[in-house]
């Protein structure tokens, strides 16, 4: 493969120089990920997800020396049950929590540590959603679509190909992930509207189990503009995901169109089924029709834009609610 373009592009062809007519586009940047030129709400999600981190503190802290006990906190306490830094079995934890009971607050510090894990899931889980979608249009922009490359009959034609497979991974871990952060943000909703209070024993989250069906435990569920309100848009990341994971793919042959023209692709898409109001449009056992050629390619920079924007708004509201605790 030749060296990698400097842009990319939601047509799929790529090029040297940035455009100009004011199209989104993707570009490396130095952190080794293709980024797109606007739209994305990023760093503002994780602006918002640090902001909580330091929110769930004061609201879980208050009237505690936090800053006095934390320093002389046993290292494990943080770390161990969340991440692969803290190599230790259930057992040995727990034998942990039976030798240092004594410390002071040492269940409310375990609680903190518990909710601030599930704001850094929302923060792991939308660089996940912005990484794939990199990768995505990489694919799409570099890697031909049939192997090996070769000159084409002008028309239209479809390739299903390791490569279109590749392709329709990405699409369906996007929509996979991006249901992922909606359980999780109902999580973080429920646990910050429902604080735990008694810390004579280790608690359990109030969202322990909790779902993005649980969204009406959440005071402002049905906001416009959350991630919570009842609208086509979250609709449609419902029926996608739902149907990636229990009904079958989205194409039940992954492929990927090229329009010839003078033996050169001039055009490149991938297409999505027909959806009204945010669900398939259905015949009997048939829901996967493309009568409208919806290319997913030219749209799904927009889609995640979207749901960061909504992300931002529901963690800012998350955020008043804390706030008005501390």
């Amino acid at each position: 493969m030749s060296a990698a373009p400097r842009y990319l592009h939601l047509d799929g062809f790529p090029t040297e120089a940035p455009p100009n007519d004011g199209r989104p586009y993707f570009e490396f940047d130095p952190q080794g990920a293709w980024r797109i030129s606007q739209g994305s709400a990023l760093l503002d999600v994780e602006t918002v997800c640090v902001e909580l981190h330091s929110a769930f503190k004061q609201a879980i802290m208050k009237g505690v020396p936090y800053d006095d006990l934390v320093y002389r906190l046993p290292p494990f306490v943080s770390i161990a049950g969340h991440n692969s830094e803290a190599p230790i079995s259930r057992v040995i934890f727990e034998k942990a929590l039976v030798e240092t009971a004594a410390f002071p607050e040492l269940n409310r510090f375990l609680y903190l540590y518990d909710c601030q894990h599930l704001v850094a899931s929302i923060q792991e889980c939308a660089k996940e959603i912005e990484q794939l979608v990199g990768e995505f249009y990489f694919t799409f922009n570099t890697e031909s679509f049939f192997y090996p490359p070769m000159k084409h009959q002008d028309g239209l034609r479809y390739s299903s190909s390791p490569v279109t497979t590749k392709l329709s991974a990405y699409l369906s871990f996007i929509f996979v992930r991006m249901h992922s952060l909606l359980d999780y943000t109902v999580k973080v909703a429920i646990e910050a509207e429902h604080l735990r209070r008694d810390f004579r024993k280790y608690p359990r989250l109030s969202s322990l189990s909790a779902q993005y069906g649980d969204r009406k435990r959440v005071s402002f569920n049905g906001e416009a503009g959350t991630l919570f309100e009842s609208c086509e848009f979250l609709i449609t990341v419902e029926t996608l995901r739902n149907h990636i994971i229990h009904d079958g793919l989205l194409d039940d042959m992954p492929k990927a169109y090229e329009r010839i023209e003078g033996g050169v692709a001039v055009e490149k898409f991938v297409l999505l089924p027909d959806m009204t109001g945010g669900r398939f449009d259905r015949s009997v056992n048939r829901n996967l029709f493309f009568g409208g050629e919806d290319r997913i390619n030219l749209r799904l920079p927009a889609l995640v834009a979207e749901f960061q924007s909504r992300q931002v708004e529901t963690l800012t509201r998350v955020m008043s609610i804390l706030g008005a605790m501390a």
